[in-house]
């Protein structure tokens, strides 16, 4: 087997995996915002995916046939597999054993993170493509010593600002295995402009002056020849113009912004928003200091995501499970023993393979500077401020992409020790797809259609020209994708109430649709209820979205009926039959609310939403339950409390 074999295998049989698990139409969170922008040929989404729409909706219009979703899904099965098969190409030629290698490339492209990542429409895994090519990259530089290679690592680093700063963290690898040459020779021209390119991506995403011109510095002091030394000929100028050409996709930015496309989060038509877009200002970026968790705190929870990686099947929620734990701690040997063998079959990739875990692991902790994860140490940390939105394993993934390059091998030095058939290690190593199989395949129902259905039931009770304000992400990822892709209740302004806090998104609110009514300057925590104000003002139906909280509900208006799931404001659109209120001080309209109910009975038709990680299907499949127990007379306890805290009815 050769190491070119070897890729293709590896790569092709994720490919095959990744594609019978991906997800057949738009997920929760950002594939909506994606596919939406996708559609419209490139709008931007927030900080620093210019490039990645671009890609996909060239990708989508390759592929005509299938729907618009599907295709931009494969576009991460696409991008995952040739990550897994240039790390496979890569090691098989550095150690010189490419069913070594095959293992090790199966192994790491069925951890779950990296998997979850491949099966939908979600920027990580180009940026993992991206990180396998500049690791590529860098290499190459090392091993040949031409400087063509050189210029490609640093341009490769320099997309992660366009493309997804996500692949900055394998920087380190890139630089040194351009530094080390493979003769075992010092490179520090290389160092250092590939440490100028990589202060220079920073720079820009920190709003750094002065780490720019450090950049600047490093990279034309590159130019410094002699021939007594290991310095080599840098071609600075080449290196400046690779920066300029990656840069210049940010520049798309700026012009579809200019055109005030229908999803244009920061606005950046101006080269000031740019930065400010890229720089991600727009998300209280956290500083090194102070940390926002304890540190043990914080690397504890990256064992708990560790645990996800290779077993999740045998216990598909946050809760660990014996036989899940027991499964990570013989991966975590496995990864054990193949580093011993790697180290012994090739010091130079063991220690890039050792950078990629560092930096991917603790180097990812101490940057990012994470709260703790939304499904840990809440007896530690009970204040939901202190937790983040959601679970981040996505962030480690260049971490578990090492773990399991060096479980996979040490998968095939144990079938060795043991005097076993080459397959028995290859198998081994690919038994990972069989134990996180059923926890990570996108397909089952009900939340394969579950995003369709919610932006449907958002949607269609609404009255014509309604402006409907929702809770955030989940429920206005799916309404963007059905109006801006499906062409659904276009007449629709959909508000998203976290997003009023964000000057820019006021300001679009009354540029296009006049919600504001006056000056945007100064905007606090009364904005929603302008815009409440001002829909009414014009004639426009006033609706809520049943998962905002009551509390802000409360300061769009006194009186709301709800149907479906969500709340409008007596005597609009066919709220104008009697009200039933028997059993609650909230009037519920019974007519439209059945209709509303029957649809959504008709679509759950008894299925039940399976145990995950993340849980904002059973969240959803919750609030979906709504119309029926707003009917219920009278509910029992449990269906109360669901309608107190779930529905925000009462």
């Amino acid at each position: 087997m050769t190491a070119r074999r070897a890729a293709l295998l590896a790569g092709g049989t994720m490919l095959l995996v990744y594609l019978a698990t991906l997800a057949p139409s738009v997920t929760f969170w950002d594939a909506g915002e994606f596919i939406a922008a996708a559609h419209a040929l490139g709008i931007p989404h927030p900080p620093g995916t210019p490039l990645f729409i671009v890609l996909l909706s060239t990708w989508a219009k390759l592929l005509p046939f299938v729907p618009f979703a599907v295709a931009t899904n494969s576009f991460s099965s696409v991008c995952t597999s040739a990550a897994i098969a240039l790390m496979v190409w890569w090691l098989a030629r550095s150690v010189g054993a490419p069913r070594v290698a095959l293992c090790a490339g199966l192994a790491a492209g069925a951890t779950s993170s990296i998997w979850m990542n491949a099966t939908e429409t979600e920027v990580y895994a180009a940026s993992l493509c991206l990180s396998a090519c500049a690791i590529v990259a860098g290499d190459l530089a090392g091993r040949t010593g031409e400087s063509r290679w050189r210029v490609l690592a640093a341009y490769l680093l320099a997309l992660a600002l366009p493309l997804h700063l996500s692949a900055i963290v394998a920087a380190p690898v890139v630089v040194y295995l351009a530094a080390w040459r493979a003769n075992s020779t010092f490179d520090r021209g290389a160092l250092v402009e590939l440490i100028g390119v990589t202060a220079f991506v920073v720079a820009v995403s920190r709003e750094s002056a002065w780490l720019a011109i450090l950049a600047g510095i490093l990279i034309a002091a590159a130019l410094r020849e002699t021939d007594r030394s290991l310095w080599r000929t840098a071609h600075p100028a080449r290196v400046f113009a690779a920066l300029i050409v990656a840069c210049s996709a940010l520049a798309f930015l700026v012009i579809r912004a200019r055109h005030d496309p229908a999803i244009n989060q920061g606005n950046p038509s101006t080269i000031s928003d740019l930065l400010y877009v890229t720089a991600r200002r727009q998300y209280d970026v956290a500083g090194l200091f102070p940390r926002q968790a304890p540190v043990w705190l914080q690397l504890a929870n990256w064992f708990e995501y560790a645990d996800w990686q290779f077993a999740l099947g045998l216990g598909p929620t946050v809760i660990p499970t014996v036989a899940r734990v027991a499964m990570s701690l013989v991966f975590a040997l496995l990864g054990i023993e193949g580093a011993r063998w790697h180290r012994r079959a090739d010091a130079r990739s063991w220690l890039a393979v050792l950078l990629l875990f560092i930096c991917g692991s603790l180097g990812v902790i101490a940057y990012l500077n994470l709260k703790a994860g939304s499904s840990f140490a809440w007896s530690f940390v009970p204040d939901a401020a202190h937790h983040e939105a959601r679970d981040r394993d996505y962030f480690f993934v260049l971490g578990f992409l090492a773990w399991g390059l060096w479980a996979g091998m040490g998968a095939m030095s144990l079938a060795v020790r043991l005097k076993a058939p080459a397959f028995v290690g290859v198998a081994l190593a690919a038994l990972p797809i069989a134990l996180n199989w059923s926890a990570v395949t996108r397909r089952p129902e009900p939340e394969a259609s579950m995003p369709a259905e919610v932006a449907k039931a958002l949607l269609e009770p609404l009255p014509t020209n309604a402006v409907l304000f929702v809770a955030g992400d989940n429920d206005s990822y799916p309404l963007w994708f059905a109006q801006q892709v499906n062409g659904t209740r276009r007449d629709v302004t959909v508000v998203t109430m976290p997003l009023l806090t964000a000057r820019w998104y006021v300001a679009e609110l009354d540029r296009r649709f006049r919600l504001i009514g006056g000056s945007i300057e100064g905007v606090g925590a009364d904005v929603a209820r302008r815009v409440a104000d001002r829909a009414r003002a014009l004639g426009r139906p006033v609706a809520v979205a049943l998962t905002v909280p009551k509390t802000d509900r409360a300061t769009l208006g006194d009186r709301w009926i709800s149907v479906g799931l969500v709340a409008l404001e007596p005597g609009q659109g066919a709220l104008t039959g009697d009200l039933d209120s028997s059993w609650s001080d909230i009037p519920i309209a019974v007519d439209p609310t059945k209709r509303a109910r029957d649809s959504i009975e008709k679509w759950l038709d008894a299925r039940s939403v399976h145990p995950a990680l993340e849980p904002v299907h059973e969240y959803f499949g919750d609030v979906l339950s709504c119309p029926r127990l707003a009917l219920e007379k009278p509910p029992s306890a449990p269906q109360l409390a669901k309608l107190d805290s779930l529905c925000n009815l009462r």
